[in-house]
């Protein structure tokens, strides 16, 4: 799968000179987003795009080509793919649309027989592309920048992925790759489960999913796979699935069947999309509890009360020893060392800072969740950088702030220091909850962990 990420070079078939085409859009992104290998637009009308020669055929271009993004109608897919194969082209990406997904199963048929006679292989087809951000490579047509992180998106959608791209941006979430996969012709998640396992620039994957089209190979590559896994799993009524059928030919099967699976081989399951990157961030930043005690500290009582409800939801076990009573340090008289620990309203920085070393040096407290309504007496950006100067990245630390302008700026500071901070308390436990079931999950996996005996090119 390495000339999917890494490639040396890249043609761009069906590059267009016209700036609404996407063939235009994706040859723009690679080479705005700074790849660095080589470039090779190719349109039979030749000429000049962005100040690159474009060949009349991949058959001309001089120098060899492991990755082609193809973006032509359907029907001259084919003949794109007998000419990627005698040029030695090793990966194909097919952004075209009009097989499965539209009924004509015959054509992607067709395609998939011409990438196994040459050993090629095909992502997609119908998909917006795929972008490998250690590698600077944005074969898309989605939104140019890309924030660098250690969470690999794939998904199955490739409107819903676009809009992913620019949310996880305004978001400030930072991604490794991105991989749209569309009808899953031939490359499958179980193959990108596999190359993701390997790489050190991924450490969580997130999925979202219609439906797969092995059951058996999924799970077993679920298994062989160290890594967090987080899937949005889409069609879970049965309009839904039918949508999804419709959508990228996916047989969706009962919801029941893929919450058992993923039970089963320890997947973790998003209920929202934002949900899944509540949680993703939180995989990819904090380290896993030595224990099961955690502690919510906050300034607000109404806050403390959402954050003790979901911590019951989520399954985190709110510690309650006697050595609580050590939070009187950081809490005028009329404070609360119960759990959640109200250091109150009339906190200021230095109060959460001194609350946050407390709960650092306890060694029957696992992990903390630190909860904030703006008020007049904490500026919230100097908390924030309050946190980040005595977070020792020991225990998982999660951070919930709620308020005005100001708190939005605290967010993004922490977020960039790589403590994962959220505007609401639910969620906030729902990614401490997260690090808790990922903990179950990672002793389940180990335990199962099975090789993978098929490696031939080209699934057929």
């Amino acid at each position: 799968m390495e000339f999917f990420f890494r490639p040396r070079s890249v043609a761009v078939i069906g590059a267009s000179h016209h700036p609404g085409k996407i063939g235009y859009q994706i040859l723009k992104n690679i080479l705005s987003f700074g790849y660095s290998g080589k470039v090779y637009p190719v349109n039979p009308k030749g000429g000049e795009i962005l100040g690159k020669k474009v060949y009349k055929s991949v058959d001309e271009v001089p120098g060899d080509v492991d990755l082609a993004v193809v973006a032509v109608p359907a029907k001259f897919v084919p003949d794109v793919l007998e000419a990627c194969g005698r040029k030695g082209v090793k990966g194909v990406a097919i952004i075209s649309s009009g097989f499965r997904e539209v009924g004509n199963e015959e054509l992607e048929e067709r395609i998939v027989s011409i990438a196994k006679k040459y050993g090629m292989r095909i992502l997609g087809p119908n998909i917006f592309g795929v972008a490998y951000v250690p590698e600077r490579l944005n074969a898309t047509f989605g939104p140019e920048k890309i924030k660098a992180g250690k969470i690999a998106l794939i998904s199955q959608s490739g409107a819903l992925g676009i809009a992913l791209m620019g949310w996880t941006q305004t978001e400030e979430i930072g991604l490794s790759a991105i991989v749209s996969v569309g009808n899953k012709a031939d490359v499958s998640d179980e193959d990108l489960l596999d190359f993701f396992a390997k790489d050190e620039n991924t450490k969580v994957i997130v999925i979202y999913m219609e439906g797969v089209h092995d059951g058996r190979a999924f799970m077993d590559a679920v298994r062989r796979n160290p890594k967090p896994i987080v899937v949005i799993k889409a069609g879970r009524s049965e309009r839904g699935a039918k949508a999804a059928s419709s959508h990228t030919g996916s047989l969706a099967g009962s919801d029941l069947v893929y919450s058992g699976a993923f039970e089963q081989v320890g997947v973790i399951r998003a209920r929202t999309v934002r949900d899944a990157f509540v949680l993703a961030r939180a995989l990819a930043e904090l380290p896993e509890p030595r224990g099961e005690n955690a502690v919510i500290i906050t300034n607000g009582g109404g806050i403390g009360v959402l954050a003790t409800d979901a911590a019951e939801t989520e399954g985190v076990h709110l510690y309650d020893g006697p050595d609580l009573a050590a939070f009187r340090e950081a809490m005028p008289s009329f404070g609360s060392f119960r759990n959640p620990v109200d250091i109150t309203g009339m906190a200021d920085p230095s109060m959460y800072v001194k609350a946050l070393e407390i709960a650092q040096e306890n060694p029957k407290i696992h992990s903390i969740a630190l909860l904030y309504c703006e008020t007049a007496v904490c500026d919230p950006v100097e908390l924030a950088e309050g946190i980040k100067r005595t977070y020792d990245g020991r225990k998982p630390l999660v951070v919930a702030m709620v308020g005005g302008e100001k708190t939005e700026e605290a967010i993004r500071r922490l977020n960039e220091a790589g403590i994962p901070a959220y505007d609401s308390p639910e969620d906030a436990i729902r990614a401490l909850g997260g690090i808790y079931l990922w903990k179950k999950f990672r002793k389940k996996r180990s335990a199962a962990r099975t090789p993978r005996t098929d490696r031939s090119p080209c699934r057929g």
